[in-house]
């Protein structure tokens, strides 16, 4: 099967290619250049793609010359501008990208004849978040606060709309939570931030220790796309989908903080920075995801602890000279066998 992924340099994406590649799918992305030392780089992905095509989603005529370029039978939209904090510096370019980029991406699919499936990538923040402590599902009101979780709600709606307005491509809309795994170098993420200061054996500030997240590891989240991905080229699984860690994986920032300095070792440590002003960050949000595992038979493999395990292993291991992609193969393979059936190893 041919694939293509937008948005395959950033940090999911570079797991997803791999994954695919992996498994002897020829695949194609479309993105912006890779952040310096990420996961992209180090494991040298694009010498596994059919096309490495560097372009801005937002570039509506020249994305929709390299979509029908590829002709690819399956579209996986992950480009984005992922970060809240960068959504305050720019917003227009988080709207643009997210808002304008998504629109382009559905409509140039629907030019391409071979496209027999598409899954479009949002976020939990797409929920209104009213601080409730149950999970959102999938019924629950979208909203935003940040331009980063509005962009995303108004891309949630968009999909909706358009596929519903111009019913062709059978498409679904995958919402995750926080992804940690090995490879991440995109600024203002927590394990990001753990894992540079331990490293370099400084003090890591922590802007919000006691916000709570559902904290995912990336092969879980990714393992949930491609779920959808069969369900929709089997006749079904069109709509909006919870792909979510178990509640065990609904921890604070201050728990990851502690585990992960204990887990380094060193003189690993932290320091409580939330008495200065930040800008808005939710304090609590939470998915549920009993509709995946119900109506596609998804269910998460790795428990928190092994999350970060995985995580903190890929980097210890690369740090120390470890070939990046052997490093980033063995856990995809370790996880395909802790996970059977319920992984990507049903279509994929």
């Amino acid at each position: 099967m041919h694939i293509l992924v937008t948005g395959h340099t950033g940090f999911k994406g570079s797991w997803l290619s791999l994954i695919l590649a992996s498994r002897g799918h020829e695949v194609s992305g479309i993105s912006l250049d890779p952040l310096p030392g990420g996961l992209f780089e180090l494991a040298d992905v694009s010498s596994l793609l059919r096309d490495d095509i560097r372009l801005d989603i937002r570039d509506r005529s020249g994305l929709e010359y390299a979509i029908g370029a590829t002709g690819a039978d399956l579209v996986l939209h992950l480009a984005a501008q992922p970060l809240v904090r960068e959504s305050y510096a720019d917003p227009r370019t988080t709207f643009e990208t997210n808002v304008d980029g998504t629109l382009n991406v559905l409509q140039a699919i629907e030019g391409v004849p071979a496209t027999k499936a598409a899954v479009i990538v949002t976020t939990d923040k797409v929920y209104r978040n009213i601080g409730q402590s149950t999970g959102y599902v999938e019924s629950d009101a979208l909203g935003g606060d940040d331009p980063y979780s509005a962009s995303k709600a108004m891309a949630d709606i968009l999909t909706h709309s358009w596929t519903t307005s111009f019913p062709g491509v059978p498409t679904a809309i995958a919402r995750a939570g926080n992804v940690i795994g090995g490879g991440d170098v995109s600024k203002d993420r927590l394990l990001v931030d753990l894992v540079g200061g331990f490293a370099e054996d400084e003090p890591v500030s922590i802007r919000y220790p006691d916000a709570v997240r559902p904290w995912q590891h990336v092969l879980d989240c990714l393992s949930g796309y491609l779920t959808v991905a069969d369900a929709l080229l089997s006749g079904s699984g069109t709509g909006a989908w919870n792909f979510g860690p178990d509640p065990d994986s609904f921890q604070t920032v201050r728990q990851i903080a502690d585990a992960g300095a204990e887990l380094w070792g060193d003189g690993a440590r932290w320091v409580d920075a939330s008495s200065g002003s930040h800008l808005h960050e939710a304090a609590l949000l939470t998915l549920d995801s009993s509709k995946a595992k119900r109506e596609l038979g998804w269910k998460n493999t790795l428990p928190f602890p092994a999350s970060l395990e995985w995580t903190l292993e890929w980097e210890r291991l690369v740090r120390a000279g470890a070939d990046a992609r052997a490093v980033t193969l063995g856990q995809i393979e370790r996880f395909t066998a802790l996970a059977g059936d319920a992984s990507w190893t049903r279509g994929f």
